[in-house]
């Protein structure tokens, strides 16, 4: 290889990584973009917001009303609420521009796989939410109640209630992925539907571990999570056959 031809190879690879470093920032921009502007959107409604966000515990509560324990946890609250929801909405744009992104390397069987992939991964997790936000936190909240004696004002912290509740609604987003997560390990060839199907025992007591580690202390939460999460892995193996049985025709 001549000295120019080296020179030419050099610069051809530096454009190449300058191109790709230009998409990036472009796809970056759309997408705290999309999410800011959901945020601005959302902004003007967002004490009806928050008062969505806490029915799940205020009809627990006497006098149906949280706490604000810091001066300015009634602002906080409420912008931290309406920028999570933001990011929530506007997760189907986030995802399609992480797969713009990629799609240029990807083959054309690769892209007919993808963009399935794409609207599947979003409906799961936005079913997620919802079973967290109207099935799992009435049995966490309402759990906690009947343990709450009558001479304790049990009214939480405005702050705290909004961190805990979007952690949970996103542990739940993101475990109703697990069929997505098992298909795509039988779809990259590092496993196999009969496999998992072997490995079913060990998921059931990995969901409960998860359960424990990433849900309040109490029994009921982490039930709630591990067997959805176990039901979703059986789904994602049925997904994967079929995938597979497609593949092979």
């Amino acid at each position: 290889m001549t000295e120019s031809s080296a020179d030419q190879d050099g610069e051809l690879a530096e454009g190449t990584l300058m191109s790709h470093l230009f998409e990036l920032r472009n796809r970056l921009f759309k997408v705290f973009g999309s999410v800011f502007l959901v945020f601005l959107i959302l902004l003007p409604f967002s004490k009806k917001i928050l008062l969505l966000a806490t029915d799940p515990l205020t009809r627990f509560i006497d006098g149906n009303q949280l706490q604000a324990i810091k001066v300015a946890s009634p602002l906080t609250a409420q912008i931290s609420l309406a920028f999570y929801i933001a990011l929530f909405i506007a997760m189907p744009v986030v995802l399609y521009q992480v797969w713009a992104f990629v799609a240029p390397g990807l083959y054309k069987k690769e892209k007919n796989f993808a963009m399935p992939l794409l609207v599947s991964s979003t409906v799961l997790f936005y079913a997620g939410l919802a079973f967290a936000y109207f099935v799992v936190l009435p049995l966490i909240f309402g759990f906690i109640a009947t343990f709450s004696a009558g001479s304790v004002d049990w009214k939480p912290d405005i702050a705290e209630y909004i961190s805990f509740v979007m952690m949970i609604v996103l542990v739940f987003g993101l475990a109703f992925e697990t069929p997505i997560a098992t298909m795509l390990t039988v779809a990259t060839g590092l496993t196999t539907p009969e496999k998992l199907g072997k490995a079913r025992p060990y998921v059931f007591l990995g969901a409960f571990v998860i359960g424990m580690l990433l849900t309040p202390p109490d029994v009921i939460s982490q039930t709630v999570l591990a067997i959805p999460v176990y039901l979703l892995y059986e789904l994602g193996i049925i997904m994967a056959k079929l995938f597979r049985r497609k593949a092979d025709k």
